[in-house]
C-alpha cells in the first residue's frame, strides 16, 4: 500500500491578503461564524531598515505536524495523524471537545467550534479531496500563493517546489 504525505506549500510573497482563502474554507467547511481554520497576519513594516516600506502577508493554517501535540494530550484519541496521509485529523465522533488540543497546538491552528462543541481546525478540505478537488483555499487564491499535494510524490508540484527551493525553507517538525 502506496502512502503520501500531503503539504500545502506556501509562497507568502504572493499573498495579497484578499482572504479569499479564509473565506472559501469556511464556507467549504461550514465553519461556525468568528472562526476560522485558516488564517492570514499581517507583518507590520520595519521603517529602520532601508527599502524596508512594504508590509508582509503570512498565511497559515494547521501544519499537520510529524509529531503532533495535539494527538499526545487528546484524552479520547479523537485526534490523530493519518499514517496513510500525513494528515492530521479530528474524529467529532469520539473529541469531547475538553480543549485539550487547543493549547498544545504551538501554531493556534486549532479552536472549539461552539455549534458542534468539539475541536476544529483545517482537514486539507477532506470531502472535496474526496470529490478530486482542491482544498477550498488553494482553488480560490488568485495569486496561486497556496500549492497542495503529496510531496512524497516526485512528480506533485508541491514535490517540485520544496526541491525547487529547499535551500531557502524551513521544515518545521513538532517533536
Amino acid at each position: 500500500m502506496k502512502t503520501s504525505q500531503y503539504a500545502m506549500i506556501i509562497d507568502s510573497a504572493k499573498c495579497i491578503d484578499c482572504k479569499g482563502c479564509v473565506v472559501s474554507c469556511s464556507i467549504a467547511n461550514k465553519v461556525s461564524r468568528g472562526f476560522s481554520r485558516n488564517w492570514i497576519k499581517e507583518t507590520v513594516p520595519d521603517f529602520s531598515r532601508r527599502n524596508r516600506t512594504t508590509t508582509h502577508f503570512q498565511p497559515g493554517a494547521c501544519m499537520h505536524c510529524e509529531k503532533p501535540t495535539c494527538v499526545s494530550v487528546c484524552p479520547t484519541g479523537a485526534t490523530y495523524r493519518d499514517q496513510e496521509t500525513g494528515i492530521v485529523e479530528i474524529d467529532r465522533g469520539l473529541c469531547i471537545g475538553c480543549g485539550n488540543c487547543i493549547p498544545a497546538c504551538p501554531y493556534g491552528a486549532r479552536f472549539r467550534d461552539p455549534v458542534r462543541r468539539v475541536a476544529d481546525k483545517c482537514n486539507y478540505c477532506a470531502e472535496r479531496r474526496e470529490a478530486g478537488l482542491q482544498p477550498a483555499c488553494v482553488d480560490t487564491c488568485p495569486t496561486k500563493a497556496r500549492v497542495f499535494g503529496d510531496i512524497g510524490d516526485p512528480e506533485s508540484e508541491a514535490s517540485r517546489l520544496i526541491e525547487q527551493h529547499r535551500s531557502r525553507l524551513v521544515r518545521v517538525v513538532n517533536t
